[in-house]
């Protein structure tokens, strides 16, 4: 008698074999309806669940600050005006898809919520930091191409440093301090669950990557193409980068760092209003996109690929008896 090891005899791990990122819903129990409810689900919690929930932090946000209560509710609600408490509003809904995404795929999938993270399943917290500081890089050279190009166009820096009010030193905490969950929140959704969601259902990664890079794009409103292909061209990056590096490190760390960026310039230069309802930039800001975008891929890829990092689940090995 021998003995050999298959890796398809543990159900108590979620995959009969090893499984790339975008198809771990396709677990024993899978079936076609669990990704279409998931994905209803996740998207009826972002437009309208989520920011009803939050209304009453809200309204506490805009009586702290004083003055007229119902126009300032009624502004920062529909980001007409962004003050402290409308970022802080807008970053504590889509900090939340967090939580959302955690209760879909355990409720409906019956999956543990660390599988969002990675194929480990778990945040790979080394990885996070080298992508942190690999994301500084790439909008370094963002930045350099910035300087020498024509202006882009669409939300306007004044070239002068801003007085420091303390409505700026309010926004500035609710940056630093929401900004990471705010980022994080939309990675979880659309290039975690609802790239695993397209990928299951479909079993074509660039269909799901291709699919929630749209949505990304789309779910900032309206915009002229440049800028749609700014965010698109983003979400297709990070998509593609979850399906090589087997998690949402490399998408999370570059998704923080430039809504840092962004944010920081606002409150310097510009104003955060102007910032989050720009819906119009010039074609040469493509060239910065592709820069960043080019940038970050390669070192992303040679950082992984000396990681050794694990892009796929790695079910046990359940002893097999054999005669012989």
């Amino acid at each position: 008698m021998s003995v050999t090891s298959s890796v398809t005899g543990d159900r108590s791990f979620p995959h009969p074999e090893p499984t790339p990122y975008h198809l771990m819903l396709r677990t024993w129990s899978y079936a076609w309806w669990k990704p279409v409810v998931g994905i209803l689900t996740a998207g009826v919690a972002l437009i309208v669940v989520m920011p009803l929930l939050m209304l009453p932090l809200l309204a506490v946000a805009v009586a702290v600050e004083g003055g007229p209560f119902l126009d300032k509710f009624q502004k920062a609600m529909t980001l007409q005006t962004v003050d402290p408490a409308a970022l802080l509003y807008l970053n504590a809904v889509l900090g939340s898809m967090i939580l959302v995404t955690w209760l879909v795929i355990r409720v409906v999938h019956r999956m543990r919520p660390r599988w969002l993270a990675s194929v480990v399943p778990r945040l790979r917290w080394r990885f996070l930091a080298i992508c942190l500081v690999l994301a500084v890089v790439a909008l370094v050279a963002q930045l350099l191409v910035a300087s020498v190009v024509p202006t882009a166009g669409g939300e306007q820096l004044s070239g002068h440093l801003h007085h420091f009010t303390t409505g700026t030193a309010l926004s500035a905490l609710v940056v630093l301090l929401t900004t990471p969950f705010q980022a994080a929140g939309e990675e979880y959704l659309f290039r975690g669950y609802l790239l695993m969601a397209f990928g299951s259902l479909f079993g074509n990664r660039w269909i799901a990557i291709v699919a929630t890079a749209t949505l990304f794009a789309l779910a900032h409103g309206t915009q002229n193409f440049p800028l749609f292909f700014d965010r698109f061209a983003f979400g297709l990056i990070a998509g593609w980068l979850v399906t090589r590096t087997g998690g949402l490190e490399a998408g999370i760390a570059l998704h923080v760092l430039n809504n840092f960026l962004a944010f920081g310039l606002a409150l310097a230069f510009g104003d955060l209003t102007s910032t989050l309802n720009v819906d119009e930039v010039g074609w040469w800001n493509i060239a910065l996109t592709v820069t960043q975008s080019g940038v970050y891929v390669v070192l992303v890829l040679l950082v992984g690929r000396r990681m050794g990092l694990q892009t796929r689940t790695q079910p046990p090995r359940v002893p097999v008896l054999e005669a012989g």
